[in-house]
């Protein structure tokens, strides 16, 4: 790069009144080797005052704090963070997740390797407070057709790297119509992979909190009018019909969980007629009976690493 101003790496990292666990997220990216490149973290505070941590800040980083001035929300954030950036590549990382050792300069090896690469993320580790499981995805390289049969879980939006040049030309932004920016990282990654190549370095190089803390965790009525709202952005869900009854029982269960049991029994056999191995379909109509709850199912996936 020709600039002074310019960097290598931007990291993005929305922030919405959580200082302590957001410092340690700052202090992982900070702690990755950067081996002759420049980067930056870019701290973007969500309706909440712009406080920059008091941290040691290695040779070859900068840190700076910013307000969200677009829509409310961690889409929004994101896009007030990758407009700020000056870096080649936009990584991203949520406020209650951390880097671990290696993982920048794993994802950096990797565009060099792939120079057709749209995105690199890696594999995770989960933490419920208690336990830690390892989430690895399925291949190193992810088809379109993979993400819409399976959101690939393990491969989570603090994992990501993205071409800042991507972002703001053909791949394009995070959705900030998206509800509560639910699905935003599953959006940008459909969309990606139907452009190009998305690659996955398959190690855990990313811890996830998952105890609750998620501002995401428990909106069911949110994750249900997000879906729909989804299923209607991709239409080609509607190519593959167990992909489609994927969505249509996520959907299902999170309209049981929001207390709207008619509704939920109706996706729930749209996705039971589009696959009829779709077992959240199965666990809507129970939670719409009052056979079981949301809170008992959640507890035990969780208890295994995995999400709803």
């Amino acid at each position: 790069m020709t600039d002074a101003s310019l960097v290598d790496v931007s990291v993005v990292l929305p922030t919405h009144n959580r200082p302590e666990l957001m410092a340690l997220g700052l202090r992982s990216v900070l702690a990755q080797s950067l081996a002759g490149i420049t980067g930056e973290v870019v701290i973007v505070f969500d309706a909440c005052a712009i406080e920059v941590p008091d941290v040691e800040i290695p040779a070859g980083w900068s840190v700076r704090g910013i307000a969200n001035t677009r829509t409310r929300g961690l889409a929004g954030a994101r896009n007030s963070g990758i407009l700020d950036a000056r870096g080649e590549f936009v990584a991203f990382l949520d406020d209650d997740d951390e880097w671990l050792p290696g993982k920048l300069a794993a994802q950096l090896e990797r565009f060099a390797q792939y120079p057709d690469a749209l995105v690199v993320g890696t594999a995770m580790v989960v933490d419920d407070g208690e336990n830690r499981h390892v989430r690895l995805v399925p291949t190193e390289t992810l088809s379109h057709e993979a993400f819409l049969r399976n959101r690939n879980p393990g491969l989570h939006s603090s994992s990501l790297v993205f071409r800042r040049s991507m972002l703001l030309g053909e791949l394009g932004l995070i959705d900030e119509e998206l509800p509560r920016s639910y699905g935003e990282d599953y959006d940008i990654l459909l969309r990606a992979s139907a452009l190009g190549l998305v690659s996955v370095v398959n190690e855990p190089l990313v811890r996830v909190l998952w105890n609750g803390q998620s501002y995401y965790f428990g909106k069911w009525a949110a994750y249900a009018e997000a879906l729909q709202y989804l299923l209607r952005k991709h239409p080609d869900f509607a190519s593959i019909p167990r992909a489609l009854g994927r969505i249509e029982a996520q959907v299902s269960f999170a309209l049981a969980s929001s207390n709207k049991p008619g509704d939920a029994r109706h996706w729930a056999w749209r996705a039971i007629r589009h696959d009829f191995r779709q077992v959240k379909a199965y666990l809507a109509v129970l939670i719409s009976l009052r056979l079981v709850t949301p809170h008992a199912i959640t507890r035990v996936v969780q208890r295994f690493g995995r999400g709803i």
